[in-house]
């Protein structure tokens, strides 16, 4: 594992030392302004397949400027969405409607990283990125809000739910990285790495095949916004920062917590669940049948369903 870690690096050194013969841009995740644009036109066309009205906004914080996509009736109980790498907030254009329908759904793009969440300086620390989403919490004034996150979204998630200052009242993770365990199958989890570091058609064909268990049933414009990312984007090094929560950290989760994997996920396995069943004390899980790692768009309906049931 651990020179598996060390090619990582050296990769994402790589890539993010590489030059451009285009004119450069003073931002961490984009290396011109045409790149720039263009996956942002790609992130616009994705959004709106997002199922109800919805708005934008953009906030100041320590760290850059956040970037929350926002729907739901405004005196709903809210909800906290946090996306999948590279996936960025319209991932979840199959679930909005459900989300969306009791409670104020709160979308927040990862800062480091292809979306509209833009950082300013250098890469943050896992202590940073808990404190940029507090401040983002502490904006929105969310007290005793239910927090859903996505693959390393989910790791996020639960690293903000084992702070000591915390309001989240219910969490939800949907295949999570890196939570309870290491990456299950490595070899098919590799064709996402290739793709970031060699980004073509076939590549991400393959990443798809290995991710989605209905790869041609994804939406075409969000497939191109999730290639662009992997195409123009710099890797960030956050997932380095990831690894299993200890017994003790998982033991002083006392929330009620669902987790959800796919039957043919590449990142998690049986031994995930029973490791959460293990050592979070209101905790249910669920295999997803017919799903992969990407379960909430492989079954959004089933998933959306389980949630839902869940946050009542």
């Amino acid at each position: 594992m651990q020179k598996s870690v060390s090619l990582i690096f050296l990769f994402l050194l790589f890539i993010n030392c590489s030059t451009s013969k285009e004119k450069k841009i003073d931002e961490y995740v984009f290396k011109t302004k045409k790149e720039k644009t263009l996956y942002l036109t790609s992130y616009n066309k994705a959004l709106q397949l997002w199922q109800v009205p919805y708005k934008e906004e953009n906030i100041a914080t320590s760290f850059g400027t956040a970037h929350i996509i926002i729907s739901g009736p405004k005196d709903a109980k809210p909800v906290v969405l946090l996306h999948g790498m590279d996936a960025s907030s319209t991932m979840w254009f199959p679930n909005s409607a459900a989300l969306s329908k009791n409670h104020r759904v709160y979308a927040i793009d990862f800062l480091m990283e292809a979306g509209k969440s833009e950082l300013k300086g250098k890469s943050l620390t896992s202590d940073e990125i808990v404190n940029w989403y507090e401040e983002i919490f502490n904006y929105y004034n969310l007290k005793n809000f239910d927090i859903i996150g996505a693959s390393r979204g989910g790791w996020f998630a639960t690293l903000l739910t084992i702070q000591k200052n915390k309001n989240i009242n219910k969490l939800v993770l949907i295949s999570p990285a890196q939570t309870f365990n290491n990456v299950d199958q490595k070899g098919k989890a590799s064709t996402a790495m290739f793709l970031k570091f060699f980004p073509n058609k076939k590549k991400l064909n393959k990443t798809l095949d290995a991710f989605s268990y209905y790869p041609n049933k994804i939406n075409s414009v969000y497939k191109n916004q999730f290639y662009l990312a992997n195409k123009y984007s710099k890797s960030n090094a956050s997932f380095l920062q990831m690894r299993p929560f200890s017994d003790d950290e998982l033991k002083g989760i006392t929330i009620p917590v669902l987790v959800l994997i796919g039957g043919h996920d590449v990142i998690n396995s049986e031994k995930s669940l029973l490791r959460a069943n293990e050592y979070i004390s209101n905790c249910k899980t669920a295999t997803i049948k017919n799903s992969g790692h990407f379960v909430s768009m492989d079954q959004s309906k089933e998933v959306d369903k389980m949630i839902v049931d869940f946050l009542k």
